[in-house]
């Protein structure tokens, strides 16, 4: 993907909007721009062909412009403006969310504008809108806000010159449409295998048990017994009768009427018409005979609705035109008839055997070939079953291959009826690629894929008991075993990517619900280590598994567990030949993000010393703590080891000073169940303050949101220095990795100048996460300021947080005195 960062964070105020050159389309009326939002209200992207003001409203625009408002009408619309014209206003699309950011993509490509959800672009379209008369200069993103602040991260312009299958279908990834045609990949898609049809056996003599015998000139066309017969009455005396004379016909109409049955549609002249339905209706092909009644009753009342010598188009209703329709629910076969033809043996010509099984079924093998490539080439090649009616295959599963048949014949998966889904679609999917069956092998992956799904259209599937595994199980229980089994193949790199972010999302779960994972080869374990979408508890988490895989470990155990067995072991022995392999992997565990005591813990283990780049890593990360990160953040920013992860715990981003986002009021909503309350009140937080309680020592005070005019912590000696102090308990079972925090001074005029910001996880141990010396933010009566979190401490967790004023306020009456109304914290909460 053709993409590149633009901004990491961005708040956007009310009534303003961002603009960075760098947010362009690289061509003009083409473009993408993929982006995470955080709002109460609407999200609002502008595109336009020049840069506009921080001040621009969309309303006042004269020039041309597209605007697209997620979450319109107090977040109950989706509304797309063309030139400042409603041209899109739906309900209930693609809404805002005001509890967590939520993935976005826009793209424009002449005039298609195409909106959707998640992290991954030009997937999971929610809505598309084409502009009959399209802009094609827009190139410029416009970041917008209405009445609330809006916060947008990791924005992300992406070109359409390396996306060819965008916005394709598929089952996760719903209604995606392709922009640009691209052999390669649809190559790619049939596994290597030529296009299959039975239009490839229109007029051939392969495979063919009958023929026509046309006209004065008696031009001879073959033809195959089974698809006329399932697709109209032909009348054949005896199954050996081979030939059917047509004295009075000529070969274009006879070809016109193949051609329907076989491809789907043909062309003809108007004058051939009447000839056409006549043959369509001597030989009862139903659907041809109406649509040739239908256009000659049009043509009688309106001559001019053809054109003098254009010839006429015909389609089967189900075709479709400029592909190869699919057999045979895209065709004129009846397919009642057809299996009706296959249950009594009728113009059967081949008997199937498994290895194992026996007999299995009789069958066409001009069916079996129009579907499959390898069965084409095995009927037609000159091997021994050319001139067998008998075949013989091994290493075939029974019910694979029998539902593999049914679906020949019926054109789609009869999933109602089918035993341990789970493991028989699997079987399937090998099959379809083993046979080069293109159809049946989308199809499984479409029901696999959907299985997988976060919100499984198929709800049937969850009263299956899939493979052994209740729905609800088989998601996160499957994906190590699916991984084995699709990770060789070309044509499942879809479901082996999705099975990839499943993983990666669940990784905890994956890694200790079963051992499972230890037999994922290194490619697709490294794969998943460095998955964008890796969500952890903790690196120690990823360190565990690591070591479970490179031992093959039967059991699950930690790090520790290892470090006691390589005191009378080696690595060598302990890991075999994946010894190489986790040299390599535990490069991708983040340990500057571990915990100061566990690195120390770690240092002087057996497993820095018998391990050398873990004993390197280790010291490396201990040396990085020490380190002032405020004045390398710049530095260390794109540097992934210091970056953290996804996680478990849950964001609580600062968007502004205020708002309602930090965890505080989280834990006032009981964690999202319901309206806030005060949360010391609701016995969700607890404050203290370094002095007693009293009217203006209040702890529910502190966390009130409302505005005091006096409210302080008194002064106390620690350790013999003077200070005072706020504190918030988070609660016993609750931790909190803080990034960002808020304080609101109160009415008075003592601003605090030296202080610090400190975590604890038992109360008595503290750790500086942010320290200030003569800090003179803090400058007027009742004013907000807000500070951001740097280095590894954002990145511990911890469950007490105090403010600790550790030099005087700027009051010489009361310069030990702690005035602040609001305590607000925000990070990643557990």
């Amino acid at each position: 993907m053709d993409g590149k960062e633009q901004k990491k964070f961005l708040t956007v105020a009310p009534f303003e909007c961002a603009w960075h050159k760098e947010l362009r389309f690289r061509e003009a009326g083409r473009g993408c721009v993929a982006f995470e939002a955080f709002a109460h209200n609407d999200v609002t992207v502008v595109f336009r062909e020049h840069v506009g003001s921080k001040n621009y409203h969309y309303k006042t625009d004269n020039s041309p412009h597209y605007t697209v408002i997620i979450g319109s009408h107090r977040n109950r619309r989706l509304k797309i403006e063309a030139d400042g014209k409603t041209v899109v206003d739906e309900a209930g699309i693609g809404l805002c969310c005001s509890s967590e950011f939520q993935s976005y993509w826009i793209s424009v490509y002449d005039g298609l504008i195409s909106i959707g959800k998640g992290q991954h672009p030009f997937q999971n379209v929610i809505f598309q809108w084409l502009d009959s008369n399209p802009n094609c200069s827009v190139q410029y993103v416009g970041l917008c806000s209405w009445d609330k602040h809006v916060g947008y991260r990791n924005v992300n312009v992406l070109s359409f010159k390396q996306n060819h299958n965008l916005l394709r279908e598929h089952v996760n990834h719903h209604e995606r449409e392709c922009l640009e045609d691209d052999d390669d990949d649809m190559e790619d898609e049939r596994g290597g295998y030529e296009e299959c049809g039975l239009g490839n056996f229109l007029e051939s003599w392969d495979l063919s048990d009958m023929f026509f015998v046309v006209g004065a000139e008696e031009k001879v066309v073959p033809a195959h017994k089974i698809i006329l017969a399932s697709s109209g009455n032909f009348s054949f005396s005896s199954p050996n009768e081979g030939a059917v004379h047509l004295p009075g016909a000529t070969y274009p109409i006879l070809h016109a009427l193949l051609q329907y049955i076989y491809i789907g549609q043909t062309q003809i002249s108007e004058a051939q018409l009447a000839p056409l339905r006549d043959l369509s209706l001597q030989f009862e092909v139903t659907p041809l005979l109406k649509q040739c009644e239908e256009i000659m009753e049009r043509f009688k009342l309106n001559k001019k609705l053809f054109d003098s010598g254009k010839r006429v188009e015909i389609s089967h209703p189900s075709s479709r035109p400029q592909h190869c329709s699919i057999f045979p629910n895209e065709l004129p076969i009846n397919v009642e008839r057809l299996n009706q033809l296959l249950s009594t043996r009728k113009y059967c010509d081949v008997e199937i055997y498994l290895d194992g099984h026996g007999f299995v079924t009789w069958a066409h093998k001009i069916v079996l070939s129009l579907w499959s490539t390898p069965f084409t080439k095995m009927f037609t090649n000159g091997m021994h079953e050319s001139n067998s009616s008998q075949i013989y295959l091994r290493d075939v599963s029974y019910e694979a291959f029998t539902s593999m048949v049914q679906f020949m014949y019926c054109g789609e998966l009869d999933v109602e009826n089918m035993k341990e889904i789970g493991s028989l679609l699997f079987q399937l999917l090998m099959l379809a690629d083993q046979f080069g069956i293109t159809a049946l092998h989308q199809e499984c992956l479409k029901i696999i894929l959907e299985c997988l799904s976060e919100r499984p259209k198929f709800l049937k599937f969850q009263r299956y008991a899939l493979g052994g595994l209740e729905y609800s199980h088989w998601k996160k229980d499957s994906v190590s075993s699916v991984l084995q089994v699709v990770s060789s193949i070309p044509s499942c790199k879809l479901l082996e990517e999705t099975c990839k972010r499943i993983f990666s999302r669940h990784f905890d779960y994956c890694t200790t619900a079963s051992t499972d994972f230890i037999l994922l080869d290194e490619t697709t374990f490294s794969n998943i280590l460095q998955h964008p979408d890796l969500t952890v508890t903790s690196e120690e988490r990823i360190l565990d598994a690591i070591l479970i895989w490179g031992m093959q470990a039967e059991s699950l155990i930690g790090w520790e567990a290892v470090e006691s067995q390589l005191r009378s072991s080696t690595p060598d022995l302990l890991f075999g030949e994946r010894f190489h392999s986790i040299t390599i992997t535990i490069l991708l565990v983040r340990f500057p993000l571990m915990p100061l005591n566990l690195l120390k813990k770690m240092e002087n283990s057996s497993l820095s010393y018998q391990i050398p780049v873990i004993g390197q890593l280790v010291r490396e990360a201990i040396q990085g703590s020490e380190v002032d990160f405020s004045i390398l953040r710049d530095a260390i920013s794109n540097y992934a080891r210091f970056q953290h992860r996804k996680s478990s715990f849950k964001e609580l981003q600062y968007i502004c000073d205020g708002d309602t986002n930090g965890v505080i009021y989280y834990a006032g909503t009981s964690y999202g169940e319901h309206q806030w309350v005060n949360p010391v009140l609701a016995k969700k937080v607890a404050v203290t303050a370094s002095s007693p309680a009293s009217r203006y020592t209040d702890p529910k005070a502190l966390v009130s949101r409302a505005y005091q005019a006096t409210s302080y912590a008194g002064p106390r000696i620690e350790d013999g220095k003077q200070c005072a102090w706020w504190m918030v308990d988070v609660g016993k079972d609750h931790q909190l990795m803080c990034n960002y925090y808020t304080l609101r001074q109160d009415g008075s005029t003592a601003f605090p100048r030296t202080w610090a910001l400190q975590g604890s996880c038992d109360g008595r141990n503290w750790t500086d996460l942010r320290v200030h010396e003569n800090d003179p933010t803090i400058c007027k009566p009742g004013q907000f300021a807000s500070w951001p979190i740097h280095g590894p401490t954002a990145l511990l967790p911890f469950r007490f947080f105090r403010v600790l004023l550790t030099g005087p306020t700027t009051s010489d009456s009361i310069p030990w005195i702690l005035c602040i109304c609001f305590f607000e914290l925000y990070g990643f909460f557990h």
